[in-house]
């Protein structure tokens, strides 16, 4: 059985793979600004689901007429930092690597990061929503548990 919360966080990342998809077909989107393994990286998940969310708030029936257009205007900048942010972490439409971390003086060392192929990008993304919900799982099993223990 999911422990509550589960079945929220895999039908948002669901949602949000279906909308990235009509977003990036709609628009003719290159993998410059959405690359395939999008939801690998931090940096391109807020700034497309504050995207979505803005987009599902331009466009609710209930919203003013003049919203969307200031939706376009904001996907304008978006498609601009998104750009900027996929140039930056050197994913690509065949292959993928972490987001480069730079670490300060007296800390340790970065990580070394490796490129790799991108062979199947839905069973990548059908994986990371399975370890993410694992994640969620652990996180709340820990809470519970330390609960139990300081009772």
């Amino acid at each position: 059985m999911a422990a509550p919360g589960e079945d929220d966080a895999q039908v948002e990342w669901l949602e949000l793979n279906a909308w990235i998809n009509w977003l990036r077909h709609t628009f003719g989107l290159s993998a410059g600004v959405i690359p395939p393994l999008w939801h690998r990286h931090p940096e391109l998940i807020w700034e497309l689901s504050a995207l979505r969310q803005h987009w599902l708030s331009a466009y609710d029936p209930k919203q003013h007429g003049s919203a969307p257009i200031g939706w376009h205007r904001d996907f304008a900048d978006a498609k601009q930092r998104l750009y900027d942010w996929v140039s930056a972490c050197g994913t690509r439409l065949d292959s993928d690597r972490p987001t480069r971390q730079v670490a300060w003086p007296g800390e340790d060392p970065a990580p070394t990061v490796e490129e790799s192929a991108i062979t199947n990008r839905d069973e990548d993304f059908a994986q990371f929503v399975r370890d993410d919900i694992a994640r969620r799982r652990a996180a709340e099993d820990a809470f519970y548990a330390q609960l139990a223990v300081d009772h």
